[in-house]
């Protein structure tokens, strides 16, 4: 297996029959979690991470797609960047994960508010891009939550 594949595909995740996309999200989310509680991640070393996946994973992609397809399902690293985009610049928490991976994988799925339009963009652009709009709309409405639901204070979630 090529460096391309084990990237894209998460290191085979995306070679599972059914469900590759929602397994990947969930590994970032159990990854992620656990280095939030051993204090070896943080809000910048997202940021970081967040960028990195996607400019690899628009590279990776478009790689890939003369061999796989268009927006094969083997590839889930675009999965692992809507998941990252969901949870940034917000108080991390277990109930906040999970908040922010059901919310994922709605709009990732049911794809609403123009973010099937953007898979029409070519190559790995409209791989990663659809997965960064679902995670944009995802994190915009846990911040809402989290504003007017608790006032700002997460913890009591």
């Amino acid at each position: 297996m090529t460096l391309h594949k084990i990237i894209a595909t998460v290191f085979g995740i995306g070679y599972i029959p059914k469900g590759g996309g929602t397994v990947a999200a969930i590994a970032f989310c159990v990854l992620f979690y656990f280095g939030v509680q051993y204090h070896c991640v943080s809000q910048t070393g997202l940021i970081v991470f967040t960028l990195a996946t996607f400019i690899i994973g628009v590279y990776v992609s478009n790689k890939l797609e003369a061999g796989w397809g268009k927006d094969s399902k083997k590839i889930v690293i675009d999965e692992v960047l809507g998941m990252a985009v969901s949870l940034l610049f917000l108080p991390i928490n277990l109930t906040i994960i999970i908040m922010g991976l059901v919310l994922f994988r709605i709009f990732d799925i049911w794809k609403p508010l123009y973010i099937r339009r953007t898979e029409k963009l070519k190559g790995g652009w409209g791989v990663m891009t659809d997965d960064l709009v679902a995670g944009i709309y995802s994190n915009i409405i846990l911040q809402v939550i989290i504003y007017f639901y608790t006032g700002g204070n997460a913890e009591i979630l």
